[in-house]
């Protein structure tokens, strides 16, 4: 295990006086801030970046217009390398999702989910990746990377096959990523280190969120997720920005400043 390195040639590794190897810069999903973005886009990141964030990811809300929230952002010395973007927008106005995304500088454009009418049998599956390469293939020319975020139901065998592992099978690497969602992965059975190490290099991006022992979602460093074991096979997996989320959280600022400070101290 590369225990010197953590999200490899985006998220660089720092030596604390104590010597323990930490992360940063640590990323937050803003799906998780939605709410408050709602009220006060600005104000939000600004609050963001006072707890030490220094990477956003976009998830639905993304400020008045590209260069507005790209200003924003820079205003208070944040970056959002990535966004989330459906798939109905990916399909019918692609051009104009990556236009908006060069604007807001980010590296990635990541399809968040895919509705469950498109993923009843295999040759839809089959028909999703024929679409994610060819969406890969334009992003890559815009200069942007393609991702996609799984949820658990890709963990449901279709057919006898694993829809996630069809995915990675039958998607070109140089045009389609993936956005491990720990959780999910993890909710529906699976180890993310043994997917590292089947498919190095297939892993730019990572959300990074716990799950209690009934199952529920909740805030990094305080489930059963073991981050130390993950986050130290991080790089042989080509991960490059990891995005702390929680879906539904009591009070978003909380939740995502005990994940920061967790991930922050983790020794790697």
């Amino acid at each position: 295990m590369r225990r010197r390195a953590f999200l490899a040639a985006g998220v660089a590794a720092v030596t604390t006086p104590a010597s323990a190897r930490t992360i940063a810069p640590i990323g937050v999903q803003l799906y998780t801030v939605r709410t408050l973005l709602q009220r006060d886009f600005e104000g939000t990141l600004a609050r963001i970046a006072a707890i030490g964030y220094r990477e956003v990811e976009f998830g639905g809300l993304e400020g008045p217009s590209p260069r507005e929230t790209l200003q924003m952002l820079k205003r208070h010395g944040l970056a959002a390398p990535s966004g989330h973007a459906q798939l109905d927008a990916l399909e019918r106005q692609l051009p104009k999702v990556l236009e908006d995304a060069n604007a807001r500088e980010q590296k990635y454009v990541v399809c968040p989910s895919v509705d469950e009418s498109r993923h009843r049998t295999l040759d839809d599956w089959k028909r999703l990746c024929a679409t994610f390469n060819t969406i890969g293939a334009q992003a890559k020319r815009a200069g942007l990377a393609f991702a996609y975020h799984n949820h658990d139901f890709e963990f449901a065998v279709v057919d006898g096959q694993l829809p996630y592992q069809l995915l990675l099978a039958n998607t070109d690497p140089a045009f389609v990523g993936m956005e491990l969602d720990l959780y999910w992965m993890t909710h529906a059975g699976h180890d993310p280190v043994a997917w590292f190490k089947r498919h190095p290099g297939r892993f730019p991006l990572l959300h990074l969120k716990d799950a209690t022992r009934d199952g529920a979602i909740t805030d990094v460093g305080s489930g059963t997720i073991d981050f130390k074991r993950i986050l130290g096979a991080a790089a042989g997996a080509g991960v490059t920005h990891g995005f702390v989320e929680h879906d539904d959280p009591v009070d978003a600022m909380k939740s995502i400043e005990r994940s920061f400070d967790y991930l922050k101290k983790l020794d790697v």
